[in-house]
């Protein structure tokens, strides 16, 4: 196979007609047929259902195309890297983040800019598993910071810390006057929990179930920030990470720990794609990250 009949026949899987795709990729319809009818010859296999009237993939052409695509975005970044190269431009590093990571990067990044005064550093927040595998999938990351472990062969998963959960509640609460909270005491609460598919929601909502019993779910949300203005005007109780808010220099709502055994906690994992070539400077930033938590073995995982 060449790059050429991947992209060929890419473009025509998001271009859905023989025509359109032709006219996107400057050439003739009939060449294009072609090149695709040579491209199923050389594997073997039929890549187009051509019964029907709009363009459809076989189930050995689905699998190509999402194989391709991967394939065409590593050419396409090794492309675009020799030609950074080429021009001596400025460095880059771009970085997937969940929330409560605020408490911390800043401080590494000071360092990084200290060794690499021109570097340009894109941050992205990334709040779910299906977030950071696109990320990666799409080489718009060079490393991700997350309290999801994803598991994923192409993906390493490094634990660098753990951080608590607090319960939040409005100021004029009836349970401000408790020092502590238990989950028990959560139950009956009007409770703000984030959206299906982020973790922080699976790890507080396990530990409600070994209670043995069940939040009453009223609102679901995306971002820290939203739950916290929730909870600000009355509308219920929430968990977060206590790193997101500890350091927050203004807020009108309670920060309570969870008292033991119904304690709650996350791991932050930093992730990285097992295959993919990371210049020496996404290596120095991990060697910050490694002094930052000097407990972690981040080189020996």
């Amino acid at each position: 196979m060449e790059i050429r009949e991947l992209r060929y026949f890419v473009t025509i899987v998001e271009q859905s007609t023989f025509t359109a795709a032709a006219a996107k990729l400057h050439i003739s319809q009939p060449s294009l047929s072609a090149t695709i009818k040579k491209l199923e010859n050389k594997v073997g296999l039929s890549l187009l259902d051509r019964s029907a009237r709009d363009i459809r993939l076989t189930k050995e052409g689905s699998i190509l195309y999402y194989e391709a695509r991967k394939l065409l975005n590593h050419f396409e970044h090794v492309l675009d890297e020799m030609e950074r190269l080429k021009k001596d431009g400025p460095l880059d590093i771009s970085i997937g983040l969940i929330e409560s990571a605020k408490f911390w990067l800043p401080k590494v990044l000071c360092e990084f800019k200290k060794q690499y005064p021109n570097i340009h550093v894109k941050i992205f927040d990334l709040l779910s598993s299906h977030e950071v595998i696109n990320s990666f999938n799409n080489y718009k990351i060079h490393l991700a910071i997350t309290n999801q472990f994803i598991d994923n062969s192409e993906i390493k998963s490094i634990p660098i810390y753990e951080e608590r959960l607090v319960a939040l509640i409005p100021e004029s609460h009836n349970l401000t006057n408790k020092e502590y909270l238990t989950i028990h005491e959560l139950e009956t609460e009007a409770f703000i929990v984030c959206r299906e598919g982020f973790q922080t929601r699976e790890d507080i909502l396990n530990t409600f179930r070994k209670a043995g019993i069940k939040p009453n779910l009223q609102f679901e949300i995306e971002r820290f920030e939203t739950a916290c203005s929730l909870v600000e005007n009355g509308l219920g109780i929430t968990v977060v990470p206590e790193n997101y808010v500890k350091n927050a220099p203004r807020y009108h709502f309670q920060i309570k720990q969870i008292q033991k055994p119904n304690n709650i906690s996350r791991t932050v994992y930093l992730t990285m794609n097992k295959n993919r070539y990371l210049p020496p400077i996404v290596l120095t930033f991990i060697k910050l990250i490694k002094e930052q938590f000097p407990n972690t073995d981040i080189y020996e995982q």
